[in-house]
């Protein structure tokens, strides 16, 4: 599971490297007008946010740092990603059915239940998967190729990006 994880994380560095940053910090693509380097903070954001709460067994998922300067600064997002990265590898030596508290906005206020780490993480990386479908999108309306294949790949995703 934990290989998964960074092998598809790995893949969004592959995406930071193959664009400039002008390309990265675009965020003209209607409909959300989000840019590639405000889904790749956002997705750090959540494992981040998973790690700060580790060790106090209470991770608050709503407790994002937001650092802007990871959405423009292509290096600062490479430097995220390879401490999420090995703070990935380091989960190997916990026990993965340890019980966490997690907590998050549903729109309605916080809320608090009861997680395992394995399914913590796991939901992270669904999570990081659904933005990696949204910056496939933005980079094919942009007209650049996805750095891997299947990369931000969803089946909702119009068919055009990827004929």
């Amino acid at each position: 599971m934990l290989k998964t994880i960074a092998d598809n994380l790995k893949t969004g560095i592959v995406l930071i490297n193959s664009v400039t940053d002008e390309q990265y910090r675009d965020n003209s693509v209607a409909p959300y007008n989000s840019s590639i380097g405000s889904h790749v903070r956002h997705v750090l954001d959540i494992f981040d946010c998973i790690f700060r709460g580790l060790d106090e067994k209470h991770i608050n998922l709503a407790a994002r740092v937001r650092d802007e300067n990871v959405e423009h600064n292509r290096e600062a997002a490479l430097e995220y990603m390879n401490r999420i990265l090995t703070q990935i590898y380091g989960l190997r030596s916990i026990d993965m059915e340890r019980i966490v508290e997690v907590t998050d906005d549903l729109g309605a206020g916080e809320i608090t239940n009861k997680y395992t780490v394995a399914s913590i993480i796991i939901q992270a990386h669904s999570h990081a998967i659904h933005h990696f479908a949204a910056m496939g999108y933005v980079l094919c309306q942009l007209g650049i190729s996805p750095p891997a294949d299947g990369f931000g790949y969803n089946p909702t995703t119009p068919d055009q990006c990827w004929a």
